[in-house]
C-alpha cells in the first residue's frame, strides 16, 4: 500500500508541475499580448492627429475607437493638416491588420502622405505618389485611404480615394447623399494606379464626412444598412457642433457589434459668404 501511494504522489507531483509549466507558458502569452497591446496604443497615440486644423468656417472633428475588447487596434487612422498653397489637406485611413506591425505602417502611410503633400496638393496626385512609395518599400500590408483638399479662399472640396469606404455629405437646404464617385486600389498594392479626384463649391453650410468601415460593418451588419445610417444622422445634424456630430457617428459602431477599429473625420463647414465676412477670403 505504501507503494501505491508513493506512486500516485509522484504522479500528482508530475501533474502539478505541468499544470505549473502551462500556467507560466500561458502567463507569458498574456504579458507578451499585453505588451503588444499597449506599444500599438502608443502608436496610435502618436500618429492620431492630437489637433486638426481649424479655418474660418470651417472646423474639423475626429474621432476613434478600438475593436471591441480593446485587444485589436492599431489600423485606422485620421489626420489635417495645413499645406504649402494655403489650402487645408485631410486624410482618413486604414492599414489591414490590427497589430504592432499595423500601427507601424500607418504612422510610415501618414508620413508618406504628409511628404508628398508638400510638392502637390491635388488630392489625386497625393495618392497616386503615396502608393507608388508604398509600393516601393514593399511592405505586404495594403491601405484603404481618402485624401481631401479643402480651399478656404474659394471654398472648393477636391477628395479621392482608394478603395475606402465612401464619403457623405449634407447642407442645411437639406441635400444629403452618400458620395459614391469612382476610386482606385487601397494603397501599396500596384505602382502607376489612377485615383480620380471629384471637386464641390461649399457654397452653403453643411457637412462632409469621412470613416473606416469599423463604423458601418460588422459580422451580421450589411454595410449598406450602416451607410443608412450614417447618412441619416450627418442629414439630420450637419449644421450642427463637428465634436458632437463625430460622437454621434461614431456610435453607429456600436450596432454593428463591430469586430473592428473604427474612425470618424467630420468637416463642418459655414456658407462662402460667412467665410469671406470671417476673413476666409
Amino acid at each position: 500500500m505504501a507503494h501505491r501511494r508513493t506512486e500516485s504522489a509522484g504522479t500528482a507531483r508530475e501533474l502539478l508541475q505541468q499544470l505549473g509549466d502551462l500556467t507560466g507558458r500561458i502567463m507569458d502569452q498574456i504579458k507578451l499580448q499585453q505588451a503588444r497591446v499597449e506599444l500599438a496604443a502608443a502608436l496610435q497615440r502618436q500618429v492620431l492627429a492630437a489637433e486638426l486644423p481649424a479655418l474660418p468656417g470651417l472646423q474639423a472633428a475626429g474621432r476613434y475607437t478600438p475593436a471591441r475588447g480593446g485587444l485589436d487596434i492599431g489600423g485606422d487612422w485620421y489626420d489635417g493638416f495645413l499645406m504649402p498653397d494655403g489650402s487645408v489637406g485631410f486624410a482618413i485611413g486604414d492599414v489591414q491588420g490590427h497589430d504592432v506591425e499595423a500601427a507601424a505602417h500607418m504612422g510610415q502611410v501618414r508620413t508618406c502622405l504628409r511628404a508628398v503633400a508638400t510638392a502637390t496638393t491635388n488630392p489625386s496626385e497625393v495618392l497616386e505618389r503615396t502608393n507608388d512609395l508604398l509600393v516601393a518599400m514593399a511592405s505586404e500590408l495594403f491601405v484603404t485611404c481618402s485624401f481631401l483638399r479643402f480651399d478656404p479662399t474659394t471654398g472648393e472640396l477636391c477628395d479621392a480615394r482608394a478603395g475606402h469606404v465612401p464619403a457623405v455629405w449634407a447642407s442645411a437646404d437639406g441635400r444629403c447623399e452618400i458620395v459614391l464617385h469612382d476610386g482606385g486600389l487601397p494603397l501599396g498594392i500596384h505602382a502607376g494606379e489612377h485615383y480620380p479626384s471629384s471637386c464641390r463649391l461649399l457654397t452653403g453650410a453643411g457637412a462632409f464626412v469621412l470613416l473606416t468601415d469599423g463604423v458601418v460593418e460588422g459580422p451580421d451588419y450589411p454595410i449598406d444598412d450602416g451607410m443608412k445610417k450614417v447618412a441619416d444622422l450627418v442629414g439630420d445634424a450637419c449644421c450642427t457642433d463637428p465634436d458632437g456630430l463625430a460622437a454621434q457617428v461614431i456610435k453607429v459602431a456600436d450596432l454593428t457589434g463591430h469586430n473592428d477599429d473604427a474612425a470618424v473625420l467630420v468637416l463642418r463647414y459655414d456658407s462662402l459668404g460667412e467665410r469671406t465676412r470671417t476673413g476666409g477670403g
